[in-house]
């Protein structure tokens, strides 16, 4: 079996040698070819330079390096798209996640698994900064979506190349990859995997991101259900504006009829043509959404790669 270790890595100058020196044991155990993939996500310290001299000295190491900083979700991509094996593990560059936990992530996906997501049973984190927004962004998705993954936010998974190797990912949606490919019909896995405090180098994770996750799952949501119908959405809210102030005109009319009175231009009528313009408005957005739909798939990578190591 080949597999190929994707680690996104951006600011870790300190950890690179040690993760390195963690990994390869691990892979050495398993038969075939093996390769380490880091994804230089534009750091401004050492990381690089550490990087190239590890490529050097040992051909297994690949790197890529971005232009600049474009985004875990953009480096995964990446990863996914250079990788060479037949299965992908995903871990983070911070010696957070713990290499010697691959081959119980392999050996769940050789049971008929096309995804193996880590569950950091025991999390060690800073609870008011990682793990509290986490369980938010947890439940809220439970609650939207019905996920069932644990720990939808480790980054260490394990992969079936095929799964993933056509796989677009779009702003911060690395969160929910194992949940975008059960929504394909993927069968997911999940293994309990150890967690380590974070030694060197800062986090780059904060409250903020619930934010940014409340606003994937939503988008996630819509174009799981109108990515390639949008003009179903829109042609629904289109139908019943129109709908209303019809109804709106009819029932100033009917008032009028009643009362032996003309009908008199009012805030009811102006109310009804705005609902009439704006289904119409509406309608025409749900149009150009399905055009650009048609585009999105031509579209380029979100990325832009400076340089590509032992490749």
């Amino acid at each position: 079996m080949n597999i190929s270790v994707v680690v996104p890595v951006y600011n870790e100058e300190e950890n690179i040698i040690r993760l390195i020196q963690k990994i390869k044991p691990i892979l050495s155990t398993t038969p075939g070819n093996h390769e380490i993939l880091f994804i230089d996500d534009g750091s401004k310290d050492k990381t690089y330079e550490v990087l190239q001299k590890c490529s050097q000295e040992d051909k297994s190491v690949k790197v890529i390096k971005f232009l600049k900083n474009f985004g875990q979700t953009a480096a995964l991509n990446a990863g996914f798209r250079h990788a060479k094996g037949e299965v992908i593990v995903t871990m983070d560059g911070d010696l957070q996640n713990d290499p010697s936990d691959i081959p119980k992530l392999l050996e769940k996906l050789e049971r008929g698994y096309d995804v193996v997501s880590g569950w950091r049973y025991n999390r060690r984190d800073p609870s008011l900064k990682k793990v509290l927004p986490s369980l938010i962004a947890s439940f809220i998705r439970r609650r939207i979506i019905g996920d069932k993954v644990h720990d939808s936010g480790c980054s260490l998974k394990a992969y079936r190349q095929e799964v993933v190797k056509d796989l677009k990912l779009l702003g911060e949606s690395h969160r929910f990859i194992p949940l975008i490919l059960q929504l394909q019909g993927c069968k997911i896995g999940e293994v309990k995997v150890n967690h380590y405090p974070r030694k060197f180098g800062k986090t780059k994770y904060g409250v903020k991101r619930l934010w940014n996750g409340l606003f994937d799952i939503l988008g996630l949501i819509f174009w799981h259900k109108y990515g390639t119908k949008p003009l179903y959405i829109f042609g629904a809210i289109s139908l019943f504006s129109m709908c209303t102030a019809v109804f709106v005109v009819l029932y100033v009319f009917l008032i009028a009829f009643l009362q032996g009175v003309r009908v008199s231009v009012g805030p009811l009528l102006l109310f009804s043509v705005l609902l009439f313009l704006a289904g119409i408005q509406t309608f025409l957005i749900g149009i150009i959404a399905e055009m650009q739909t048609r585009l999105y798939y031509n579209d380029k990578e979100s990325y832009t790669i400076e340089k590509m190591l032992n490749e």
